[in-house]
């Protein structure tokens, strides 16, 4: 009787030992971490960063290396941006993927076109709400024209250059259709390479023509994965719950906000002064900089 009791006391002092030990490090308990990559993708302006590998790189390597990872779980809300950047985002997630050998589950949420799209086909499965946003499977680019306005108000424009073509799409000269053809060239050949990823990487998934999935159009959850451009409707605390058991931890993995990078981000009284006037000079640059960012939204609807 007596070793039952201290075998049931031993028993007890052994769980309560395990739950003062941190989740993360008890064996048997799965792990998802979770990151989100939001926004537009790519350099808006130094005062507007985008989206960038550099800016997300580190916290893909936390991810990826987490103890007792089962999946990594990447929350997407991005209506597109800098094909160069989304390129190489994609390109890091998979090759940490394969270093890991782990799964990468992506969820949709709001909007995940274009360069979104794009970083999502890094998933090995796809999973999206019935009014989350996919596709829009194309490239674009776009300027002003303002040559008639400064002719009105009188001023001349003055440019200079050593090149025939370095001057091409200079918003205030008239347009010219050899550079606008070269243009269109140009995004042929990078609307080519996104074609190439997202067959790639959801292979026979695709049940649409070329024609259709890749005129730069955007569907709604079930249109999408009707089309296979997504696998399936889910959010992430269901999917994973009904994958690794209810008791699977999904933490967050946010970039660092240690003592040295709040130090870093400090300024002095001088360099305040200095940069706010860099920002004031800047400004009609942050307007349109941030009047294209709400444009790229807004032509989803948000």
């Amino acid at each position: 009787m007596t070793d039952r009791t201290g075998e049931r006391r031993e028993g007890s002092l052994i769980e309560t030992l395990k739950d003062l030990i941190p989740a993360r490090f008890q064996p048997g308990i799965p792990v998802v971490p979770v990151v989100r990559l939001s926004g537009v993708i790519g350099a808006v302006t130094p005062l507007r960063p985008g989206m960038s590998l550099a800016g997300v790189a580190r916290v893909l390597e936390r991810a990826f290396g987490s103890k007792n990872a089962k999946a990594v779980a990447l929350v997407i809300n991005s209506p597109g941006g800098s094909p160069v950047q989304s390129r190489q985002i994609y390109l890091r997630i998979r090759q940490l993927a394969a270093e890991k050998q782990l799964p990468v589950l992506v969820f949709v949420e709001d909007v995940a076109a274009s360069g979104g799209y794009m970083i999502a086909c890094a998933g090995d499965e796809i999973f999206c709400d019935p009014s989350s946003i996919l596709g829009s499977i194309g490239v674009v680019g776009g300027t002003f024209g303002f040559q008639e306005l400064i002719k009105r108000i009188g001023v001349e424009r003055r440019l200079y250059t050593a090149g025939a073509h370095k001057a091409m799409l200079d918003p205030f000269l008239p347009e010219n259709p050899d550079d606008v053809a070269r243009v269109k060239a140009l995004q042929r050949e990078i609307h080519a390479i996104f074609i190439a990823l997202v067959k790639q990487s959801r292979g026979a998934r695709l049940k649409g023509g070329d024609d259709v999935l890749f005129t730069g159009e955007y569907w709604a959850g079930k249109t999408a994965i009707s089309l296979g451009l997504a696998d399936a409707i889910g959010d992430l605390r269901s999917t994973l719950r009904g994958r690794y058991g209810d008791k699977v931890r999904t933490p967050v993995i946010a970039p660092s906000a240690g003592l040295l990078s709040g130090l870093l981000r400090r300024r002095s009284a001088g360099a305040t002064m200095l940069q706010s006037s860099d920002a004031i000079a800047g400004l009609p640059d942050e307007v349109i900089s941030a009047l294209e960012a709400r444009a790229i939204w807004a032509k989803f609807g948000f």
